[in-house]
């Protein structure tokens, strides 16, 4: 299949509209009841659980020959070089099995190594996030755009989890001394705890930016694409276009593009 660009899967955004739809009915109407440790600091719920499977079920008559890279069972499916569905069911898992209303359910379509589809919904918050590749970024059905701020001292910036496991002091050195410097310099730092309305606050210019130091593509594909079409960038640690290979997912209204950058850089260089 030639890249043929988003415009091509746009009748599949209602697809993501109705899978991301249901989900926040699952997310709503049932508290978790088990929570398991996954990995180190890292848990799942039933409702994590659930939501999965619940859409995975309904992509796969709605889309049944498209694969599903999801965040509790792994990528299922599809053929090389086609689209795939990239989906995170509660994104912020930790909020929500403490009872904080921060979560979102992340559903995108990869195309090129790009998400080109994309749909994320804040249960508890009730509010919708849309976006094709072309066609603009939207909340509940109302065009939304990035940040026009350009004075740093000025900005709003969330920040990402610290690391874990393997390797995760070196990581987190970088994340202190870039949290350090940032805290210098801007109005406030957030840590959500969520990738998902890091990037989709971010599209809707209640962010001015956010940092997010690592690149998983359930948790940033589809608020990546959100961003850049609601007008701002998202580039990888090294100021490269973001793709879902990058290392990190920096998402910045074009205006601090420069300013937050050298920051990054110079928390890297600090290593």
């Amino acid at each position: 299949m030639a890249d043929v660009g988003g415009a091509a899967f746009a009748d599949l955004l209602p697809v993501a509209r109705e899978a991301t739809a249901i989900a926040r009915g699952i997310v709503r109407k049932h508290a978790p009841r088990t929570v398991a440790e996954k990995g180190e600091r890292d848990i799942v719920t039933d409702v994590d659980l659930a939501v999965e499977d619940t859409v995975r079920a309904f992509l796969a008559r709605e889309t049944p020959k498209t694969g599903v890279l999801g965040e509790e069972h792994g990528r299922t499916g599809g053929a090389d070089g086609e689209p795939w569905w990239v989906l995170d069911p509660v994104d912020g898992t930790a909020n929500l099995a403490c009872g904080i209303p921060l979560c979102a359910v992340s559903l995108g379509l990869v195309w090129e190594r790009r998400a080109v589809v994309a749909a994320i919904d804040l249960p508890f918050l009730d509010t919708a996030y849309t976006a094709t590749e072309g066609a603009g970024a939207f909340c509940d059905g109302e065009r939304i755009r990035a940040s026009g701020q350009s004075a740093i001292s000025h900005a709003v910036v969330s920040v990402g989890d610290f690391a874990v496991g393997e390797g995760a002091d070196a990581k987190n050195r970088v994340r202190l001394d870039l949290l350090g410097r940032l805290g210098a310099r801007v109005r406030r730092i957030r840590m959500l705890g969520t990738a998902a309305i890091d990037l989709a606050w971010t599209a809707h210019g209640k962010l001015d930016a956010a940092v997010i130091l690592a690149n998983r593509p359930w948790d940033t594909a589809a608020g990546v694409l959100l961003v850049r079409e609601a007008g701002g960038a998202v580039l990888d640690r090294d100021g490269s276009p973001h793709s879902v290979d990058s290392a990190a997912t920096i998402a910045v209204a074009p205006g601090l593009r420069d300013q937050l950058m050298a920051e990054v850089e110079r928390a890297y260089g600090a290593e």
